[in-house]
């Protein structure tokens, strides 16, 4: 059978959501074509002469991309069937299905995605969501654009070739924001080591001089992780490498950080999300803002890297909540550490969230929109929106213009809070991706 597999967006990185499960296809005989339109156009030809062709849906932002795309591959190739896997597809199973998507996939998709290739129907039943341990395939990226085309490490005015890997899915806890907590509900799954180093050493045989571990949580399986980046050094000790870790995680595994930093890892992604006490327990982060403090302090204390996310607007925010995590940000030192856009993201409330159970959402939400795959909201305060509003926009122009992130959070400094920006104390240039992570909010507000 012939199959394409397509994705639209995935932050930035080479999709190992079609590096992986064209490993599967090839292995039982299919031919594959992968199309990653982030970086590459529309294969007419291919589509035509595509048995099947899979759209994977890791996030919002792909999912919103793919179905222009997918209704344009129907009328190139009315014969083919369509699938969607990905957290993004059973969430939104209904709204693909009316678009023609035959199979809905979520969680582990590989064997799902053969099995619909040879003919099988259990991806058919419903929105398939499988969990199931699987023995991995190194993925096969010869179908793939170069990494060069893909989002770089930027240190010290240097720009070096990244790659990106998986070794786990899922997470074992349910924040209530979280696109994950659906597919999984609590339960990971692992990719087994020998996988995680073979995908690395064809990376850096491909030119990649950096890592990223795309796991939700890389400490799910702190032992797990251990094991693969102290292999990972010992094999390519010139090699660095970041991952994401909950600011709870960091917190519980203290003893291991030494340990990250004498591997090679550069800095860690963690979601934040707020400072606020209460909406970090609405939210069931599992920390407080002092834990967060803490862990600030204990990462810069060992030389790694904090790079925080937030969601800065949700129906919780205040005028001066928000000037708070400004104030927090310059006190700690994290200005340079931390994406513009963190500061101009908002809430999105997706199909099947955990924060639809929470009282005080349903007042402030309106239907669910299906072009925008989200239930849209307003702010009980519109002075929070319009806020949010000139944010973004503010964000958005400046990043244009090419200004720093110190001149930008001094703009929004200025415009919050009516006073000068801090002096801020001079920071050496801090190690980052050049695509910013989000996943669990939007980079544009709703006004």
């Amino acid at each position: 059978m012939n199959v394409v597999l397509i994705s639209t967006y995935e932050l930035g990185h080479q999709p190992f959501g079609l590096s992986s499960p064209t490993a599967w296809l090839a292995r039982d005989g299919h031919g594959v074509v992968c199309l990653d339109l982030s970086v590459s156009s529309l294969d007419e030809a291919a589509i035509r002469a595509a048995d099947l062709v899979a759209f994977y849906l890791p996030m919002h932002t792909a999912t919103r991309l793919a179905m222009p795309v997918i209704e344009q591959i129907r009328r190139m190739n009315p014969r083919a069937r369509l699938a969607c896997y990905g957290l993004y597809a059973p969430l939104n199973a209904d709204l693909l299905r009316g678009l023609g998507i035959e199979a809905v996939i979520g969680g582990e998709f590989e064997a799902a995605l053969v099995d619909l290739a040879n003919g099988g129907n259990a991806a058919l039943k419903g929105a398939s969501r499988s969990i199931e341990k699987l023995s991995f395939l190194t993925p096969d990226r010869r179908g793939l654009p170069g990494l060069e085309l893909y989002s770089h490490l930027r240190q010290n005015g240097t720009k070096t070739t990244a790659g990106y890997t998986e070794a786990s899915r899922g997470c074992k806890h349910l924040c209530r924001h979280c696109p994950v907590v659906p597919v999984y509900e609590g339960q990971f799954r692992v990719v087994q080591r020998d996988v995680v180093l073979e995908d690395i050493r064809q990376q850096v045989a491909a030119g990649a001089r950096h890592i990223t571990f795309g796991d939700p949580d890389f400490f799910n399986g702190p032992t797990h992780a251990m094991r693969i980046v102290e292999a990972f050094h010992a094999e390519f000790p010139e090699i660095s490498y970041d991952a994401t870790i909950k600011i709870e995680h960091l917190k519980q595994h203290r003893d291991l950080l030494p340990a990250l930093k004498q591997t090679g890892c550069l800095f860690i992604t963690s979601a934040v999300e707020s400072i606020d006490d209460s909406v970090l327990s609405l939210l069931e982060k599992g920390h407080t803002r002092q834990d967060f403090y803490e862990v600030t302090t204990s990462l810069r204390e060992i030389g790694l890297s904090l790079q925080p996310t937030f969601i800065a607007f949700m129906p919780w925010t205040t005028i001066e909540s928000y000037g708070c995590l400004l104030r927090a940000l310059a006190e700690l030192e994290l200005v340079e550490n931390t994406a513009p856009v963190q500061l101009a993201l908002r809430l999105l409330i997706t199909q099947k969230s955990r924060l639809l159970d929470l009282p005080d959402i349903q007042p402030v939400i309106g239907p669910f929109d299906e072009k925008a795959l989200v239930y849209p909201w307003k702010h009980s305060n519109r002075d929070v929106d319009t806020l949010a509003n000139l944010v973004f926009q503010l964000v958005s122009r400046r990043q244009a213009e090419n200004k720093t992130r110190a001149q930008i959070f001094g703009e929004i400094w200025e415009l919050v809070l009516q006073t000068p920006a801090p002096g801020l104390r001079p920071q050496a240039t801090v190690p980052h991706l050049d695509e910013p992570w989000y996943c669990c909010a939007e980079p544009a507000p709703q006004v």
